[in-house]
């Protein structure tokens, strides 16, 4: 399919070739079904609404409720406010959310709804109930990436929901980002195993990797209360991990309601995950239990057992800003060198970081924001790797150049699995770890003449 893809790169300005990012709606429709008996609402067309619905329903393997204003052309040129203040009596009515979050399209930015106004006339003509929460996010299509969406629809959480504090609790707040179920409840597995009385939000685990019970349930068990939410602001400490989905909303806690902010990377790897313990220790009064020291002894284990296997391969990586930045110190400290290392997301502070850790280990690498798999494919064709690692569509490349391929990221299309085992913290670093060793033994297995092809590697 892409095997007529140039080597010779050419500058594009405003052209995205295959771009390593979607936008914004899908983050915050994600965010949002992290509250508990909360309806997820498109602030414009059907379609919008659609594609983000399917897309994240591709992913998970779940079905994803969400609703729309259902804008028309009328909608387009008049305003949405009818159409939203329909969609509100319809949703209460219909389907009884305890929250409604809103998120805006391309189509409403542009004509400049003004959802604040339009939300204050709807409560005081009666339309919201009495006790449900309605709150919106911006999130324009145009710019930035899902990841943007889904850190603006957390940042509008914690504007909308948490109450004055009359004093501090010993709880912590826990922003995990944007990252699968599985690594939701890893982070919350982790405060359990050092005693930490965490809070954390947005949580999609119990919604998006819910049990099959043979009944149907509008709203499954998981997500985040609301009373959780109101109580953020009494909490000792928020810890946010990565800077890019998590940052904006903790910050804001700091300043409007004076709890301190500890922005860390998303524990991936050994390194990362030990940040993120070491935190827990010294700022939130944590204690180290025996079972989460033999689990970081086990990934440190696997990391040496494996060490011949994976020195020197090079790897190509891409995806979004805060999972890339983990996952390249770790195969960094597994002795791989990642020679090219991409985001979709813009940002100068992705490059940054990236070109920090790989400064002694590959100074040479590509490193790039806001690139597309065009981009990507271009450099593997000029500098050939021995690994892909990254989402679906990295799958006409790996067979452009017969490379082989580690699904990691959003969105995973054509496997399962992603949802439920998490890549976080020591043992989804054991996890991650494995499908990296077992996807370079299998190509060597294949690749590997008669008289090669050993039983014991």
């Amino acid at each position: 399919m892409l095997h007529h893809t140039p080597a010779v790169v050419a500058e594009r300005k405003a052209l995205r070739i295959n771009p390593a990012k979607t936008c914004q709606p899908v983050g915050a429709m994600y965010a949002a079904l992290g509250i508990h008996r909360c309806l997820p609402h498109s602030h414009g067309s059907q379609g919008c609404c659609a594609y983000h619905r399917s897309h994240l329903t591709r992913h998970y393997r779940e079905p994803v409720m969400a609703s729309t204003s259902s804008f028309t052309e009328g909608a387009s040129v008049f305003g949405g406010a009818p159409n939203l203040r329909q969609a509100l009596a319809t949703i209460f009515d219909v389907y009884d959310p305890d929250v409604v979050a809103i998120h805006t399209t391309c189509l409403s930015e542009t004509i400049g709804d003004d959802i604040p106004s339009i939300l204050k006339k709807a409560a005081a003509d009666g339309i919201i109930p009495q006790g449900k929460r309605v709150f919106h996010a911006n999130t324009p299509s145009y710019v930035g990436s899902h990841v943007t969406g889904f850190a603006n629809m957390v940042r509008a959480m914690v504007e909308t929901f948490p109450v004055p504090a009359a004093e501090r609790m010993e709880a912590v707040n826990l922003i995990p980002g944007y990252v699968e179920p599985s690594d939701m409840r890893e982070v919350k597995h982790l405060a359990k195993m050092l005693g930490v009385d965490a809070r954390v939000f947005p949580d999609t685990s119990g919604v998006l990797d819910a049990p099959q019970t043979a009944s149907f349930r509008m709203y499954p068990s998981g997500g985040t209360p609301v009373s959780v939410l109101e109580r953020l602001g009494q909490s000792r400490l928020t810890v946010a991990l990565g800077p890019t989905a998590s940052e904006p909303a903790a910050r804001f806690l700091e300043a409007a309601h004076g709890v301190p902010c500890r922005v860390l990377d998303l524990p991936i790897g050994l390194r990362a995950t030990d940040r993120f313990v070491q935190t827990l220790l010294e700022d939130a009064g944590g204690a180290l239990s025996p079972e989460l020291n033999d689990e970081r002894g086990r990934l440190v284990d696997l990391m040496t057992d494996m060490h011949a296997h994976l020195h020197g391969k090079r790897v190509a990586l891409w995806g979004d800003p805060d999972p890339v930045v983990s996952l390249t110190e770790f195969l960094a400290d597994l002795g791989m060198k990642p020679v090219c290392v991409l985001t979709g997301t813009p940002g100068k502070r992705f490059e940054l970081r990236v070109r920090g850790i790989l400064k002694k280990t590959a100074p040479r690498a590509v490193v790039g924001a806001g690139a597309d798999l065009f981009f990507l494919h271009q450099v593997v064709k000029k500098e050939p790797v021995d690994l892909l690692i990254g989402n679906t569509y990295g799958k006409y490349i790996a067979r452009a150049e017969d490379v082989p391929h580690v699904r990691f990221g959003w969105p995973i299309l054509d496997r399962v699995g992603h949802a439920h085992f998490p890549t976080l913290g020591y043992r989804g670093g054991l996890y991650l770890l494995t499908r990296i060793v077992n996807t370079l033994l299998e190509r060597a297995d294949r690749d590997a003449p008669d008289e090669e092809l050993e039983l014991v590697l």
